[in-house]
């Protein structure tokens, strides 16, 4: 006896329900999205409240870090021009285009979607300035024209009251987020303009990366419905302008060519993109602390391609960019424990934790978007049956499975961890552009629907607030 693969638009248990299931399951679908912005809505009113007589949550508009101020910009027709025709026609040019333009089309309306909506707040405001504001990364580039000694002494200027501490977001990450834009400027891209060009153009590439890990560890049918949703994700709102949306990037690639080496026969082929997914994923790790957390997406990975021949390439790349960094002076272990207390010394230790730990969560709402909590409702609903049976049936249904619940489980550490109290709109932008792709899931049928929520999620986002990012 042969179990039939389960259909790209069912769960399992759903799949096998009588006539009424489907219609259930849409309208279980349709409850998920709805108390997603119900929890979204709640934590917004609530922080609202605690606010009204101090800044007890240190954060304009919790649990997001913006200002109400409704406003348009030269941004807002194309914003509106690339929704509607991706919600129109991005379905079906997903399931029509060949596979060598799928990747290149969607990485270009990804761009085309988050430069239309940074620029809803103007060039000045919304592209060239985000990375020039104080305590962003630009305000300290000068600071390494001398880079060994400014390497070799970074951890002295962590501490919030450290000599020439750091702008907070070059103290808040390794070595490595700062040393981007320095390289930029010693190229000739200094400045806020090309620093907004280089996180967009890099940060919407990971929509490719995610389609192309899809295509190899579950199906291709999988990474075309995924497209739609991928490219039109509401994270777009901090990736322009905000470097997380970089460091997004590159995590997505290690991911995509650890998938690379796991599935390839030829034994070069696999040392050559298992370096390069190792060489990718030290370099994520010297860029957010954070980042670290893709130890569970990977193991994922390799979970479903039951190939552990990556490992020792994986590791040797991943070494060789901590080794370069700890010969160049920095000590990561050391600046991590610093940060720590740095976190503590700022309003990491003032906002409250029992707000936070629920008003970060909030804040994946924003950035995934309610159809990606529908399409992760099915996921769940999914699991069991695809794990108990699917490993010897369907191994690729198991993956479509893994990749969502290992993204999620990043998020639920981080949030667990209590090392992120807000911000983690922009922060968790790693995973929660990951969690898009779990709107696959949801019927065919309702994809044009879903993907009009989450357009509009974004518009009514980057329209109705300044975004801090």
């Amino acid at each position: 006896m042969t179990l039939r693969p389960i259909p790209l638009h069912a769960a399992p248990s759903e799949a096998a329900a009588d006539a009424s299931g489907a219609p259930r399951a849409r309208r279980w679908d349709l409850a998920a999205g709805g108390a997603a912005l119900l929890f979204f809505l709640a934590m917004a009113a609530i922080g609202g409240y605690l606010q009204r007589d101090s800044y007890l949550l240190r954060s304009p508009f919790p649990p997001l870090e913006a200002w109400w101020m409704p406003h348009a910009g030269p941004g807002t027709p194309f914003a509106v021009a690339v929704a509607v025709l991706v919600v129109a026609h991005g379905p079906t040019l997903a399931r029509r285009l060949s596979w060598r333009a799928l990747p290149v089309s969607a990485w270009a309306a990804a761009m085309a979607w988050t430069w239309a909506l940074a620029l809803i707040d103007g060039w000045q405001r919304g592209v060239a300035g985000r990375l020039t504001a104080s305590g962003e990364y630009l305000v300290g580039v000068r600071r390494f024209d001398h880079l060994g000694p400014a390497l070799r002494g970074f951890t002295g200027h962590i501490l919030l009251h450290s000599p020439d501490n750091w702008p907070t977001h070059i103290a808040g990450h390794p070595a490595g987020a700062i040393l981007t834009f320095v390289g930029l400027d010693r190229i000739g891209l200094g400045g806020g303009a090309a620093a907004g060009i280089f996180c967009i153009t890099t940060g919407a590439s990971l929509v490719p990366a995610v389609l192309l890990t899809l295509r190899i560890v579950a199906d291709e049918e999988r990474a075309r419905a995924a497209a739609p949703f991928v490219v039109l994700a509401p994270g777009a709102v901090w990736v322009g302008v905000s470097a997380d949306g970089y460091f997004a990037a590159v995590a997505a690639w290690a991911l995509a060519l650890l998938a690379v080496a796991a599935t390839r026969t030829s034994a070069w082929r696999t040392a050559a993109a298992g370096l390069g997914s190792g060489l990718l994923f030290g370099a994520a790790v010297y860029l957010s602390y954070g980042l670290v957390l893709l130890v569970i997406p990977a193991a994922a990975i390799l979970l479903c391609t039951r190939s552990p021949r990556p490992l020792p390439y994986l590791v040797l790349g991943a070494v060789a960019v901590g080794a370069a960094f700890t010969a160049a002076g920095f000590d990561w272990w050391e600046a991590y424990g610093l940060l720590r207390t740095r976190y503590h010394q700022g309003y990491g230790g003032i906002r409250p934790y029992s707000y936070w730990f629920f008003g970060d969560l909030a804040t994946v709402v924003a950035s995934a978007g309610v159809a990606s909590v529908a399409g992760l409702r099915r996921v769940l609903a999914a699991a069991p049956a695809v794990l108990r049976k699917g490993w010897r049936h369907d191994p690729r249904a198991v993956a479509a499975v893994l990749l969502p619940c290992g993204f999620l489980a990043a998020v639920l550490a981080a949030d667990l961890s209590g090392l992120s109290k807000a911000e983690t709109e922009r922060i968790w932008l790693p995973f929660a552009l990951w969690l898009t792709a779990a709107a696959a899931f949801l019927p065919r049928r309702d994809h044009r629907a879903w993907l009009a929520a989450q357009a509009l999620a974004a518009l009514l986002v980057n329209h109705l607030l300044l975004t801090v990012w």
